[in-house]
């Protein structure tokens, strides 16, 4: 190559971060990775995101970190979108992997955790919202009873050493020992 020539342009890996029922934990762990964030952004492009202003979960993304469970019906078609669009999806945290804290509302059911929320616990204008919410699920899920996950990351939340090394792993191409560097409420 002359010195005229350009350098062939290295392609970056599209990631994403999603977030469904859950309590932004995982995501405040992942913005403490802090400098190490900035070692991380000559090699990705971050395609969507609940950090910046993307609209819409676009195609062909290489890596998506899922925090949060399914919870309700909008999760439920969010997830398997997402799913469809994704290389490698990551559960990330202990509510993706297990369903943690919202599915401590499964031994109780939608209908009376609504009404334990909306009726009983309420002093003024009693009465279960009906417009503009998602529809609980019955049951809430972890993220791999809906879709297939290929990398399953504990924590509640993960530490952010424990999320730059399973990112580093996978933007060169292996499979992270997330055993060696995380476990469940950690």
């Amino acid at each position: 190559m002359s010195a005229q020539e350009p350098a062939a342009a290295v392609k970056k890996v599209r990631i994403a971060t999603v977030w469904l029922d859950g309590c932004s934990g995982c995501h405040m762990s992942f913005l403490d990775m802090d400098q190490r964030l900035l070692e991380l952004a000559p090699l990705i492009e971050l395609v969507y995101s609940p950090l910046v202003d993307h609209k819409e979960f676009p195609p062909d993304v290489d890596v998506t970190l899922v925090e949060g469970s399914v919870s309700t019906d909008e999760d439920l078609r969010k997830i398997r979108m997402i799913r469809g669009r994704t290389k490698i999806l990551v559960s990330l945290g202990d509510c993706a992997v297990t369903g943690n804290v919202p599915a401590m509302r499964n031994p109780f059911g939608a209908a009376a955790t609504l009404d334990r929320a909306y009726n009983e616990n309420a002093q003024l204008q009693k009465q279960t919202p009906t417009l503009h919410l998602p529809t609980l699920l019955e049951r809430v899920r972890p993220v791999h009873e809906v879709v297939e996950v290929d990398v399953f990351v504990p924590g509640c939340p993960p530490p952010a050493d424990a999320i730059f090394y399973v990112v580093g792993e996978l933007l060169a191409g292996r499979t992270p020992d997330v055993g060696a560097v995380t476990r469940f409420g950690r």
